[in-house]
């Protein structure tokens, strides 16, 4: 195992040393979670794979051996483990890669993370959308191969980890470094096209969740966590804004005073669309707010335009963005 950096922190005397190590720290939740954390005196530790370094720590989270090193070299409070392949249609043309990373990955993580509080994240598509909302106690049924990927980390994570959380959430935006790096974020292009025509998926209703907001509610778990045991298994948040992907990508235009006259909602789905999608997977967050661990989400609007304001085609409007 390379020597590596955890960055540059200066303790506080006042504050206590919390460690937290978060995978998937490249990737468009992992970001903002590691942010969130770093920002509110957590000595934080990102790691990623592909596009790990220089910024964060490159580790295969397939590698038992490379895990195992990470989580003893820097003994974490808290994981919180955002990696995961989160492209359905991907999961299900590449499965035993997607299964390597979604369950066997995340069972390792927590077998590792004995006595470490692990918060897993999860997904609304272990729903089967046909009686919606879902509440914690709620029977799965996944309806595709990645849904079933996550039900399973899920199961393992616990199983491993009893005292772990596993925290579901539905359709993630925020900033990103590519538009296509988030199924919202990715309908800019539709709604900057302009002149032509444009059909946008009409059929399934979503709720669409700002990263920002997750990484908020993760801290927060992680923080009451480590006053009460308690705080352990199934949770759920989402944003509060049901919308399909015609009504998201009309809300992003009227962010932006755009036009969306050429925006033209699909409301049966082609064949070979991809992997099956759940019609109305919605998400009741009841025992956060119980808790007291929720947060009010951003409005999409708001968030919406903090989000893609980087990549309006007026060049005076852009500039680099840091993630």
């Amino acid at each position: 195992m390379p020597a590596y950096e955890y960055g540059d922190y200066e303790e506080n005397v006042d504050i206590p040393y919390r460690r937290v190590l978060v995978t998937g720290a490249t990737g468009l939740l992992g970001r903002a979670v590691y942010k969130e954390f770093q920002n509110n005196a957590w000595h934080s530790l990102g790691c990623g794979y592909s596009r790990a370094q220089p910024r964060f720590l490159r580790c295969d989270l397939t590698d038992e051996v490379a895990v195992r090193a990470v989580v003893q070299d820097f003994q974490p409070h808290v994981i919180v483990h955002c990696a995961a392949e989160r492209r359905p249609d991907v999961v299900e043309r590449h499965t035993e890669a997607a299964l390597n990373l979604n369950v066997h990955a995340s069972g390792t993580l927590a077998k590792e993370a004995a006595g470490i509080f692990l918060i897993y994240i999860s997904t609304d598509y272990v729903f089967d959308g046909r009686n919606p909302p879902y509440g914690e106690n709620d029977a799965p049924n996944p309806l595709n191969v990645y849904g079933k990927s996550k039900l399973e980390g899920e199961r393992e994570v616990l199983r491993q980890n009893p005292g772990a959380a596993v925290l579901r959430v539905p359709i993630l935006y925020g900033e990103v470094e590519r538009v296509d790096e988030s199924a919202v974020t990715v309908l800019w292009d539709k709604v900057q096209e302009g002149a032509d025509s444009c059909s946008v998926e009409h059929c399934q209703q979503r709720f669409p969740t700002y990263v920002n907001d997750v990484a908020r509610v993760c801290r927060r778990i992680a923080e009451r966590r480590l006053q009460d045991p308690s705080i352990r298994g199934l949770f759920h948040y989402s944003g509060k804004e049901q919308m399909t992907k015609y009504e998201m990508a009309c809300a992003i235009a009227d962010a932006f005073n755009l036009p969306s006259s050429h925006l033209v909602p699909m409301t049966e789905q082609p064949a070979g669309a991809g992997a099956l999608r759940p019609h109305n997977a919605q998400l009741e967050c009841s025992r956060l707010e119980l808790l007291g661990l929720s947060v009010e989400p951003v409005p999409f609007k708001t968030a919406i335009k903090d989000s893609l304001w980087p990549f309006l085609y007026d060049k005076r409007w852009r500039q680099t963005v840091f993630h």
